[in-house]
């Protein structure tokens, strides 16, 4: 990504700012053909669902891409799942109770454009769907579920207005046969889905959508339940932080709050290596909010294993890191005035935008605008969320532009859906309403290509790779720099003990040359000594010859005197 410096110097002056006005057709979605983003290889991939094989692409275009990508097979490997057990949850679960209703559609959002990237990944062959029977019978299941609601409607149609206004065949045929539907009629699908999921169906559609109805999995989460986790208290912390005031989490009851700590819980028995993240909770509620929470809980570790939400959890996040990045890239490219202007403020798209791609935008968004959000999201993948979030910044272009650092701040949390809040007659309603309809349609109007995404995610690769590169020279360099002050220690070491040693000599040299001193002096007395008794000696020889003369003499004397 351009720098600062040189976005500041490729700048015009004067009025000239105006040219750099966000297009309405950006020219980079024409430079080159769309294509499918290349999903990275993960470090987890060994990791996989029993029915993840039953995944493939299904674009909801007109037609199908004469260039689309073959789908790359997944490796599941045999798992040994326990025996199905039905959840007590399921009864008491009741999506029309929620208090949640969109009014209708009143924009028809062409296709045309509309979810450029995948729908869902469903199976490619039917004899491929048959080897999961745990994902086959959940899909029976959510049949069976939607007949059921479907003779509730008709014998007592009134009693529901929402309901009322559901196309019933329409979401049955869907619902019969998604993968077939969504290869047969795309454009179709594709614009039902951006109108809105009907409240009362959305469960079950995105749980068709992700594949995710798993009974095998609903089990494995209840023997979870049975476990203790290491996340419970950091768990419990965060329940009266999430959706405080909605009545599902906060009534009398508690069943809420209970089930979104037993979804959390287990989902950190099932995935160590995330376990528990702040985020997680905000994501798990809206899934609690139109399903049980066994089936909550297998759409969840759907969003994680397969729509790749799982890199925004785990250590370092890498997955959140290069869509904060994709997302700087594509603010650059679609509104080069704003991103300028963020520069000079020093705003970050991590101050604003990793709390929306964290919770999925459920943090503080209204509810039904979340809940078109996550339709579009599991249909299309996760890219969706770009579209969203550039819409909701060049909607604003204009304020935003007006506004320092803190006020920028403080508009992105705060009065981001102004601009399509709904007016209403009744000037003492304090009930706010959004035009999500619009929202939805502007969003996806945006010309953000899977081409786009997947340049920008080399330019990350390529990045990281020099970065990594960089870090690994400095860790060679401190490893080298390690070594050699180990070796300095020891060279250190060792002069200090030939010092000591040194020492130890000098005193030795010193203690022999005092004894030499001592044995020259000792050495001088003996020649002294000896010099007396040489002395002495030769005067008692003398003495003794003197004696021996005079006797000698005395001898010759008396002899003389004889004769």
């Amino acid at each position: 990504m351009a720098s600062e410096e040189s976005a500041f110097k490729s700048l015009p002056k004067g009025d000239t700012l105006e040219s750099l006005r966000s297009p309405e057709v950006p020219d980079f979605a024409s430079k080159g053909p769309e294509r499918e983003s290349v999903v990275t290889d993960s470090d987890f991939n060994d990791i996989a669902l029993d029915d993840e094989a039953v995944f493939s692409p299904v674009s909801l275009t007109r037609g199908p891409s004469p260039d689309a990508a073959t789908p790359s097979e997944v490796e599941t490997p045999d798992t040994a799942r326990p025996p199905n057990v039905s959840s007590p949850q399921s009864a008491i679960f009741n999506p029309t109770k929620l208090g949640h209703k969109k009014t209708a559609s009143t924009t028809t959002i062409r296709s045309a454009n509309n979810l450029p990237f995948i729908v869902a990944r469903l199976g490619i062959q039917d004899e491929e769907r048959t080897s999961h029977r745990g994902s086959v019978d959940g899909q029976q299941k959510l049949q069976e579920e939607f007949a059921r609601l479907h003779k509730e409607e008709e014998k007592e149609p009134k009693e529901n207005g929402a309901s009322g206004m559901i196309d019933w065949d329409f979401w049955g045929a869907v619902i019969s046969d998604y993968q077939g539907f969504a290869s047969e009629r795309p454009e179709e699908l594709a614009t039902a889905i951006a109108r809105g999921i009907p409240d009362t169906l959305r469960g079950m559609m995105w749980q068709h959508m992700a594949a995710s109805k798993d009974l095998e999995l609903e089990d494995t989460y209840l023997k979870l339940l049975r476990e203790t986790s290491p996340h419970e208290k950091a768990i419990t912390r965060d329940l009266g932080r999430t959706f405080p005031h909605h009545d599902f989490f906060n009534d009398g009851q508690g069943i809420g709050q209970e089930n979104l700590f037993n979804v959390l819980k287990a989902y950190s028995l099932y995935d160590p290596q995330v376990g528990y993240c702040q985020g997680l909770p905000f994501v798990v509620a809206i899934l609690l909010l139109n399903m049980p929470d066994e089936e909550a809980f297998s759409l969840l570790v759907r969003l994680m294993y397969v729509y790749d939400l799982r890199g925004h959890f785990l250590p370092e996040m890498p997955k959140l890191q290069l869509r904060l990045f994709q997302f700087d890239r594509l603010i650059e490219e679609l509104l080069p005035v704003l991103h300028v202007h963020f520069l000079r403020q020093g705003i970050k798209s991590s101050m604003f935008c990793s709390q929306w791609f964290l919770t999925m935008f459920s943090y503080r968004f209204p509810l039904p605008v979340v809940f078109r959000i996550y339709d579009n999201c599991l249909a299309s993948g996760i890219e969706a969320i770009f579209g969203f979030s550039i819409m909701l910044l060049k909607k604003n272009e204009e304020e935003l532009l007006a506004l320092k650092f803190d006020e920028i701040l403080s508009f992105l949390n705060t009065r981001l859906f102004d601009k399509y809040k709904m007016k209403s007659d009744d000037e003492n309603d304090e009930n706010v309403t959004y035009n999500v309809d619009e929202f939805v349609q502007d969003a996806i109007a945006l010309h953000i290509t899977p081409f786009m995404l997947d340049s920008y995610r080399h330019e990350y690769e390529d990045q990281l790779r020099e970065t990594n590169k960089h870090a690994t020279e400095m860790d060679e360099l401190r490893t080298t720099n390690r070594n050699l002050s180990a070796q300095v220690k020891k060279l250190e070491n060792s002069l200090a003990q030939l010092n000591a040693e040194h020492v130890d000599l000098l005193n030795e040299l010193v203690k022999s040359r005092l004894r030499n001193e001592e044995m020259e002096e000792e050495l001088v007395r003996y020649k002294l000594l000896y010099a007396e008794a040489m002395h002495e000696n030769e005067d008692a020889q003398s003495s003794h010859r003197i004696s021996i003369a005079q006797m000698l003499k005395l001898k010759r004397g008396s002899n003389s005197s004889t004769s």
